[in-house]
């Protein structure tokens, strides 16, 4: 069940990828990624409100758990790294290709396994060590192919952006091993409602104190966020996708034999149709390289996945 899920979770991220490209088109980074934490917030504070208050979502899988600041620093901590990846990975975004955007997002199973191997000391074996040798293969052979559209990643801040948002990203697919594992598994185990509720409405406390801090007065003499912010039904979509795949994401976390590792591959399947659009609502160029890369990319999630059962 909880591979089904990966899956669909995948899907839904492709088309908030899809969504976030278009949102960002003649638009603030931080304009849009408030946006984005505020309607994401409006969508699960009845949630909150509901299981707080009354007993409607007893029993439910949409009831949110309560909880004190013993869990609630986790959630912080948790928001803090999420931010700071979307906010980087936003920046990048809109400054390169969604074509050449999903496939280095796409190597963040890679430095989750990574990530594995030097906190929680896991040994690669032979189908691992492939998986990450055709990632970075495919890295490079991206940064050749995409030297036709004059940009280069040694020099690109575009892409150092998105790189280091995969970097944090991974981060955060780490931590959420550590807060969705029990105790007896030397996790915190959170609610995956609670964290998913919460985290959604801090980030979006954090994003109020950037934007008062970047366009009003005293702070700042150019309203440059507000300024450039012209309304598109895409940045609603951004959030309403970006719920739907991490809630999925959340509940496939919590059933019983689900590996972070796997999930995480999967998910970046999102690449495909990612890539799909890029081609066919973007028109997106040198398609016929990137294809290949993109071919790469995934062979390596595959030898993952096996190497990983």
């Amino acid at each position: 069940m909880w591979l089904i899920l990966a899956f669909f979770s995948a899907a839904l991220l492709g088309f908030y990828d899809t969504f976030k490209k278009k949102a960002l088109q003649g638009n603030s980074v931080i304009a849009v990624l408030f946006l984005n934490t505020l309607f994401s917030s409006l969508i699960f504070i009845p949630f909150i409100g509901l299981s707080y208050f009354t007993h409607v979502l007893d029993g439910s899988i949409f009831h949110v758990a309560a909880g004190g600041w013993a869990m609630h620093k986790y959630i912080i901590l948790k928001s803090l790294i999420v931010l700071t990846s979307w906010a980087l990975g936003y920046f990048g975004m809109k400054r390169v290709p969604l074509t050449i955007y999903g496939p280095i997002n796409a190597t963040r199973p890679v430095m989750v396994l990574v990530g594995a191997l030097l906190v929680f000391g896991e040994r690669l074996n032979i189908w691992q060590w492939l998986g990450v040798f055709l990632a970075v293969a495919s890295f490079f052979m991206l940064s050749r192919s995409s030297k036709k559209e004059g940009i280069d990643f040694r020099h690109n801040k575009g892409i150092f952006c998105i790189v280091l948002a995969a970097i944090i990203g991974a981060v955060s697919g780490l931590y959420d091993k550590y807060l969705m594992a029990g105790p007896a598994n030397g996790g915190v185990g959170l609610d995956k409602m609670m964290v998913q509720s919460w985290y959604n409405f801090y980030q979006m406390i954090m994003m109020g104190v950037v934007l008062i801090f970047t366009v009003w007065q005293p702070f700042s003499k150019k309203k440059t966020a507000l300024a450039e912010l012209h309304w598109d039904w895409s940045i609603i979509f951004i959030s309403i996708f970006l719920s739907a795949a991490d809630f999925v994401y959340f509940y496939a976390l919590s059933l019983d034999g689900a590996m972070i590792s796997i999930v995480s591959m999967i998910r970046r399947g999102s690449v495909l149709v990612s890539f799909l659009f890029g081609a066919w609502v973007f028109h997106e160029k040198n398609l016929k390289s990137k294809v290949v890369d993109l071919i790469l990319v995934l062979l390596g999630m595959v030898f993952l996945y096996i190497g990983s059962k």
